[in-house]
Formats: structure tokens, sequence, C-alpha cells
């Protein structure tokens, strides 16, 4: 051990060589850790949403667990885009409050989909229950040509 230089600044070297010594690469880095992000300004990003095809309709499900019918907005944009959104509102705290974890998201979400030719866009419902929210986008018919057309060959 004598032989090796002391680049630690009298640290014992005993420290620096056991595998239980708990190192921070990222303590330095100007960025805060997850457990000092207030609870206010984290984002509610994990909206899931599934679309399915079905031979009547585009059925879209979102798991929005704790969210009132009134704070989720269901729109159709230009260009037919189905645009799903909304908040979930941060939880009123008591100062006699100790919290120990805090893990579901608060904050806004928005979910776009392009929908395709075949969507009956004036026919979108919508309907909320136990937390999630069912979007149905009936679908047009399309006209299938006839398997085999006779071209006309002129001249």
């Amino acid at each position: 051990m004598a032989m090796i230089p002391s680049f630690f600044n009298n640290r014992s070297r005993d420290i620096i060589f056991d595998p239980l010594f708990s190192f921070d690469p990222f303590k330095d880095f100007p960025f805060p850790s997850s457990s000092l992000v207030p609870r206010e300004n984290s984002a509610f990003i994990n909206t899931r949403i599934d679309w399915k095809e079905t031979p009547e309709a585009h059925v879209f499900k979102a798991d929005l667990p704790g969210i009132k019918k009134e704070e989720v907005k269901v729109e159709i944009e230009d260009d037919r885009v189905l645009q799903i959104r909304g908040e979930r509102t941060v939880e009123k705290e008591d100062k006699n409050d100790r919290w120990h974890r805090v893990e579901r998201s608060s904050g806004k979400f928005l979910r776009r989909f392009k929908l395709p030719e075949n969507a009956k866009i004036d026919q979108i419902k919508a309907g909320m229950e136990n937390g999630v929210l069912t979007v149905t986008v009936p679908k047009e018919e399309v006209q299938k040509a006839d398997a085999k057309k006779t071209i006309e060959i002129s001249g």
C-alpha cells in the first residue's frame, strides 16, 4: 500500500476499495434527484392508450385512474387528428402530513392519433367508466372494387 500514491487527499484507501462504499457519480451535477423534485412539477406522462380496430370501428381505451370525466377533453383537430388531453391535480397537503413516498404522477397529459380515412369523424362517441376512457370512432364501409375489371382498348 505504501507504493500507491495518495490521490484522495488523505482519505482512507480502505474506503475507496470497499465494495459496499456508496458512490454517487451524479452528486455534483446541477440536476435534482427525483426525491427532491416538487410533486407539482412532475408530469403525468404515463397515460397508456390501446387502439384496436374492429370491423365496425376504431376503439381507443385510456387508463385514467383518479381522473373525473370533467378533467378530460376529447377533440378532433384539423386533418383527422384525435386528441385526448387532461390533467390530474395534485392532492392537497396538510402541514401535519409527512410523506414517505410519492409515486403517483400529477400534471397534464396529451395524446394524439392520426385517424385513417375510413373514420366517421362526425359520429365519434366517448365514455368513461371505472377510470377507463373509451373513445369509439365508427368506420365507413370501404367500397371494394370488383376483383376483375375489363379495360377497353382504344385504337
